[in-house]
């Protein structure tokens, strides 16, 4: 006749381990949502759900190793309905007072922690409602560039249409937002005779300004042929005329590079007149 088998007492301080175990990992899941609702910050986010991820691993893990009971026993296979004396045996085991899986408070410390990473589990499905402003086209449909943002260099100068004399290209970014990364752009100064097609933003007696993108993946345009009036892309080797309104020549891209309007403010310094034309960047974020 089968007995149930004497219960090993747990080590002290094993319940406690467990729980805050799970706390910690409830705090992680926690902390992920709020620094998501906050704005999001992708380093402290990685590290939030590292942490709700250790905790709750490593309280399963002392749960499982410290109070399951284990056993090196081997027998042979007996069918798949277990015979009666095992199933009274193991209903009294899980029923006991000292069953592992009725140890007070374990229980409630998992499930807060599980319902803490679910619940943070939702919030970036946040993104994909269609009101949600931190949606990647709604996103890349708003940059910096405000009408009376001045043009600045990459150290913060302000820029004068001088500033830019014809044959160099001088990248621009908007005051104040030097750090945005869908708003950097360049100005060049071209022939305004050998425009084929008006420029998408205008431009000041030949001085353009265009998205700085490439808008096949996102990587700089930096290459300029003064000869050619086009932009190339060292990426994937895609090239835009300028002097067709930044229009796709060769290469991947397939839409033009947004134009950013332009004029001269009353302290002689270039100032957006509104945003780029377009989204800026890579192209897919474009379509429906």
């Amino acid at each position: 006749m089968s007995r149930r088998p004497p219960v090993t007492p747990a080590p002290p301080g094993v319940n406690r381990r467990i729980v805050c175990s799970f706390l910690v990992s409830a705090a992680g899941a926690t902390g992920f949502a709020v620094t998501y609702g906050l704005g999001g910050q992708t380093q402290w986010e990685g590290v939030c759900l590292a942490v709700a991820f250790a905790g709750l691993a490593s309280g399963l893990a002392i749960w499982g190793r410290r109070l399951v009971p284990t056993g090196g026993y081997v027998e042979e296979h007996e069918g798949l309905t277990p015979p009666p004396a095992e199933q009274a045996m193991a209903g009294d085991e899980l029923a006991a007072p000292d069953s592992p899986i009725r140890r007070r408070g374990l229980l409630g410390a998992l499930a807060l922690a599980l319902t803490a990473l679910g619940a943070a589990a939702l919030f970036p499905l946040r993104s994909l409602l269609p009101w949600d402003r931190t949606r990647p086209v709604e996103a890349l449909e708003d940059t910096p560039w405000r009408p009376g943002v001045r043009l600045v260099t990459a150290d913060g100068r302000p820029l004068r249409p001088a500033d830019v004399p014809t044959g160099t290209v001088v990248a621009v970014f908007p005051e104040g937002d030097l750090d945005a990364g869908d708003a950097p752009a360049f100005a060049v100064r071209l022939q305004p005779e050998r425009f084929t097609r008006p420029p998408a933003g205008g431009h000041l007696d030949g001085l353009v300004v265009h998205s700085l993108l490439c808008t096949h993946a996102g990587c700089p345009v930096r290459l300029y042929l003064h000869g050619t009036g086009r932009m190339l892309c060292p990426c994937h080797q895609s090239s835009f005329d300028l002097f067709a309104g930044a229009e796709p020549v060769a290469g991947p891209a397939a839409r033009p590079l947004p134009g950013l309007p332009i004029e001269v403010g009353p302290d002689g310094f270039l100032r957006a007149t509104a945003d780029f034309t377009a989204p800026p960047g890579a192209g897919f974020w474009s379509r429906p």
